[in-house]
């Protein structure tokens, strides 16, 4: 391996970190946004009591479309990585398909898990 493509790879894999730090910083921003920061809710009372402020209403909807959006991007590229991994694997032992099947199905529900979230988030605004 030359030292370019390890320079190159080192950088990648910063790009990566990076990209997912920025992620999770942004979703639990907008989360902390859509809720702690709601008067009622820092209060101690029950949402359904309290009277929806608009704002607050925004930054629930933001809140429940940055966790669904970050959630596919995420799982797009999971599944994008692992998938290209789990083809030649198969294409070298084609027993491994049900293990990898597995694996391609984990990367999957990243998307779920975010849409789950934005569900609760909506959920907790009605």
């Amino acid at each position: 391996m030359t030292p370019t493509s390890r320079t190159s790879q080192k950088l990648a894999a910063l790009s990566r970190s990076l990209l997912v730090a920025f992620v999770v910083i942004v979703a639990a921003l907008a989360t902390w946004l859509a809720f702690a920061a709601h008067p009622a809710v820092a209060a101690g009372e029950a949402p359904a009591t309290a009277r929806l402020d608009p704002q607050f209403a925004g930054w629930a909807l933001v809140a429940a479309a940055l966790s669904t959006a970050l959630a596919a991007l995420g799982a797009g590229y999971a599944v994008g990585r692992v998938g290209s991994a789990a083809v030649g694997a198969i294409a070298e032992k084609p027993e491994l398909f049900g293990r990898v099947l597995v694996l391609v199905g984990l990367a999957e529900g990243i998307a779920i898990y975010g849409l789950i979230v934005s569900i609760l988030i909506l959920n907790r605004l009605g």
